[in-house]
């Protein structure tokens, strides 16, 4: 049974014993369609009644407080659309496939809460449950769910079966209604300590958020580069190392002998001309949004950026060095596969022209 399939007229009473947390938060519409009468359900809702009106149209079938699961399944089940309300099924494969709670996504500290951060409150101890709606929706905040319309839904991802938005949209709501910076900062290092997300896709979230011109988050996002930036680094030590490469230079400048600086690097092989550069560029970009806020969320100024990247690049090609690109993201997900390719460059140096002589400096 899916979280909105119909229930069939069954006794009211085994409606309290369902073991399961969406089961025993239901909406009206859903208990009508099991029978359930408007006398019958104000009945069971009076003063030290068997249920309890957790929000408007939400029920809890049982008396007391909700469970945390089961305050996070209420908010879905006032934000969600019914099933027939003209929300499109999304055809899955050969199989047409309705989201348990089509139009309604958690996010901010919640949604941080259930992806494991241990700076996020519990959800019980939130006054606020975000949820996202799209924004054509005429839906109002009520008790303790704060409705946060936007023009793009994100694709949710399924935490302990609830739909939950991805870590950099949760992280950029949540720190958009935090005005504490170390609770910001704290957010921010665990996200990408603990492997949650890289910061390239924080900073964006931010960006596009228009949260960068905040001076909170701005400090929290200059602590967070430095620590993505020293993630990269340790994974490049690791894949160098676990996969038997010979020991580079790491971090070194070059220069030509009596001639201008060449660019830096994070690890050069002097004997095969080859070199590895970090491409943290995501990290250091600096959003126009934050200086003018009528700027557009997403409008950097990445054209200059990478064509100065390039024409270092081809400048030390021309030279007969080989750069080896390398993201982050790569590192994390794909250290094997980038080892090969730095390999190959290596391996291939024999069968090229000896490179232009430079001088290595420590960077």
């Amino acid at each position: 049974m899916t979280h909105n399939t119909p229930l069939s007229p069954r006794p009211l009473g085994h409606l309290g014993r369902l073991a399961e947390a969406h089961q025993r938060v239901l909406t009206t519409a859903q208990l009508r369609a099991h029978g359930v009468t408007a006398a019958e359900l104000s009945a069971r809702c009076r003063a030290g009644g068997p249920w309890t009106r957790l929000l408007p149209h939400v029920y809890l079938l049982h008396p007391g407080p909700p469970t945390d699961e089961e305050r996070l399944h209420g908010a879905l089940r006032y934000a969600a659309r019914e099933p027939g309300s003209g929300v499109p099924v999304q055809p899955t494969g050969r199989h047409a496939y309705r989201p348990p709670y089509p139009g309604a996504v958690l996010t901010g500290l919640a949604a941080l809460a259930l992806y494991g951060f241990a700076s996020a409150p519990p959800p019980a101890d939130l006054e606020h449950v975000d949820v996202l709606v799209p924004r054509q929706r005429r839906l109002r905040s009520t008790g303790y769910v704060r409705v946060l319309r936007t023009p793009d839904l994100p694709t949710p991802r399924t935490v302990t079966g609830l739909p939950v938005a991805p870590v950099p949209r949760a992280l950029a709501d949540a720190l958009a209604e935090l005005r504490d910076g170390e609770a910001v900062r704290r957010l921010l290092t665990e996200a990408v300590r603990g492997g949650h997300c890289e910061p390239a896709a924080v900073v964006r979230e931010l960006t596009r958020a228009k949260l960068l011109g905040l001076p909170h988050v701005v400090d929290a996002v200059d602590s967070l580069v430095a620590e993505g930036r020293a993630i990269a680094e340790h994974r490049l030590y690791r894949m160098v190392r676990e996969y038997g490469l010979p020991d580079p230079l790491w971090n070194v400048d070059l220069r030509l002998p009596g001639g201008p600086h060449l660019g830096a690097l994070d690890a050069y092989w002097p004997d095969q001309a080859v070199a590895v550069e970090l491409d943290t560029r995501a990290l250091h970009r600096q959003p126009t949004a934050a200086v003018d806020p009528d700027a557009p969320a997403d409008a950097f100024d990445a054209d200059a950026e990478w064509s100065e990247y390039a024409r270092r690049r081809e400048h030390l090609e021309r030279l007969g060095i080989t750069v080896v690109h390398l993201t982050p993201r790569k590192l994390r997900d794909a250290m094997e596969q980038q080892a090969a390719v730095v390999r190959t460059a290596l391996m291939a140096a024999d069968d090229r022209e000896p490179a232009a002589c430079v001088v290595v400096l420590p960077r």
